[in-house]
């Protein structure tokens, strides 16, 4: 817990304390940094205004060098603030005054998202399928979740900003099984999804558009009526080579 007002992170770290998290509070960033070293955070909850470097350079520095979740807590509540939020790597944007209610919520949703994510992987097929699974891994995407790119089966690499992954991580997570609106508007801006709102639909339309002009493949991303969207091809998570001569 990153905040520099001592009332509030105090009385946060120990509403959170008492939900049954492990909880370490910091004042700025260079003592969040301090902290990091000692040990890794899974989630942590971030104001942007700090006393030695603001929010939004501490997100940057953290999406270089953790896989932690970020919740950005702040009363900064400008529509510019909360897209440099997300687009830096914020999992959640959340505008002060706020509910501890509401924090905790968004925690152990981060915290469900990241152990499934984390499911451990299936059991090696025997020899005599090798050949086999090495022909459908041939066939198949492979989103790298650290470079943040994907890349088809054949072509290159297309690189994503931090809100093309946060919402292809949401779908490979499951290939085939549609997620919401609702989870992926939560995921993206952390509130809930606007029927009226079309900014969903535009950001897939724009990331097919993208994937093919780069890649010459057509991206596999469906949309499930009434529901949301579904990742329909063969994926894997992987790094993906640099297919630079």
């Amino acid at each position: 817990m990153v905040e520099d007002e001592a009332d509030l992170r105090d009385d946060l770290v120990e509403y959170l304390d008492r939900c049954g998290f492990e909880v370490r509070g910091a004042s700025r960033g260079a003592e969040l940094d301090r902290l990091l070293e000692s040990g890794p955070a899974d989630v942590i909850v971030l104001d942007v205004n700090l006393p030695d470097e603001d929010g939004f350079s501490v997100a940057r520095r953290i999406r270089t060098s953790s896989h932690a979740a970020i919740i950005m807590l702040t009363a900064r509540s400008s529509l510019i603030d909360r897209v440099i939020g997300l687009e830096l790597g914020a999992d959640v944007y959340l505008v002060k005054p706020v509910d501890f209610r509401e924090v905790e919520a968004q925690v152990k949703a981060l915290m469900r998202r990241m152990q499934k994510g984390a499911a451990p992987l299936p059991a090696p097929e025997p020899p005599s399928a090798a050949p086999a699974a090495a022909a459908d891994a041939r066939r198949a995407w492979v989103f790298d979740d650290i470079e943040w790119r994907i890349q088809p089966p054949t072509g290159a690499a297309v690189p994503l900003t931090a809100t093309e992954y946060k919402f292809l991580s949401l779908l490979v997570t499951a290939p085939g099984e549609p997620v919401t609106r609702q989870d992926i508007s939560v995921a993206l801006t952390g509130r809930d999804w606007d029927p009226y709102s079309r900014s969903i639909d535009s950001l897939v339309r724009r990331l097919r558009i993208k994937v093919e002009e780069r890649s010459g493949c057509a991206l596999p991303v469906q949309a499930v009526h009434g529901v949301g969207y579904a990742f329909v091809g063969p994926v894997v998570s992987s790094v993906v080579e640099d297919s630079t001569p």
